[in-house]
């Protein structure tokens, strides 16, 4: 019996702002897939609209989840954006921010799309986009500058952490304001993370939960197997130049919990140090 290949799983608040890091996520995990560069511009051109659909018209007093599931097939992608709220309707608003073509777009760039629910039944849509694309693109809207709540991303496999982590990582921190130097200590923080987390999670789903609040980016990975987290950290160590990767951030810590060990990490907006100044 084969194997279901590894996806991907995303819970957040339904919120413009948060568009974006559905974006990265999915296009890490599509570069993983050796989806082509036009297949990843429409990749993300469907899922924009269907997201923003979400933000716009599912919940009345702006306030719900949206959930994002993305499963690699055989030669194609399928990506399902669902609510829990009052149902989207089939149009581009001509208020919020999108890229104003809809659900006609959605269906224009998928190899096959269906969307289900009801009136207070929430709506799913169900996106497949082939591996290779047709070459059509679209302009990616760029985030509004918010503090939001924290997100949860679900990686079914740790191996797929490397092309996803440093992505939604760099977003994050971009979308804070910190400074170039900051935002590549981020980065290069987040693609050392990980190449080494995989071996720490014995082939169990991963969590990872980040939150950009109060000019900060916070990461927090796991559940992994006991003695793991801290592992991890010392992986990060540089003896060769008496030196850690730890010194990339502000603060990293370690802690168990019922079902895990986790590992924090947290950036500060500004020049590295100068919240302890």
């Amino acid at each position: 019996m084969s194997e279901k290949p590894p996806g991907l799983r995303i819970t957040l608040p339904a919120e413009a702002e948060n568009v974006t890091l559905v974006r990265h996520a999915l296009a890490g995990l599509a570069e993983s897939l050796g989806m082509s560069e036009d297949a990843i511009a429409d990749l993300k051109t469907v899922v924009t609209e269907a997201c923003m659909n979400v933000v716009v018209h599912a919940y009345p007093d702006g306030k719900g989840p949206l959930e994002v599931e993305a499963q690699p097939e055989e030669r194609a992608l399928t990506v399902v954006v669902s609510d829990s709220g009052g149902g989207i309707r089939p149009r581009a608003d001509v208020e919020r921010s999108s890229l104003r073509l809809g659900l006609s777009l959605i269906a224009a760039l998928s190899s096959s799309f269906e969307i289900s629910g009801g009136l207070d039944r929430g709506t799913r849509i169900t996106m497949r986009l082939p591996l290779g694309g047709n070459g059509a693109t679209a302009p990616a809207r760029p985030p509004d500058v918010e503090t939001i709540e924290e997100t949860e991303i679900n990686v079914a496999s740790p191996e797929l952490l490397a092309p996803i982590l440093s992505r939604v990582i760099g977003a994050l921190a971009a979308r804070q304001d910190l400074t170039i130097d900051r935002l590549s200590d981020a980065v290069l923080l987040g693609e050392a993370i990980a190449a080494d987390a995989p071996a720490g999670f014995s082939d169990r789903e991963v969590r990872v939960s980040l939150a950009d609040a109060d000019g900060a980016v916070e990461l927090r990975l796991g559940p992994m197997e006991p003695g793991s987290a801290q592992r991890l950290r010392e992986q990060l160590e540089l003896p060769e130049v008496g030196g850690t990767l730890e010194a990339l951030a502000d603060e990293i810590a370690t802690h168990e919990a019922g079902d895990g060990d986790y590992l924090n990490v947290r950036f500060v907006a500004g020049h590295r140090g100068e919240a302890e100044a």
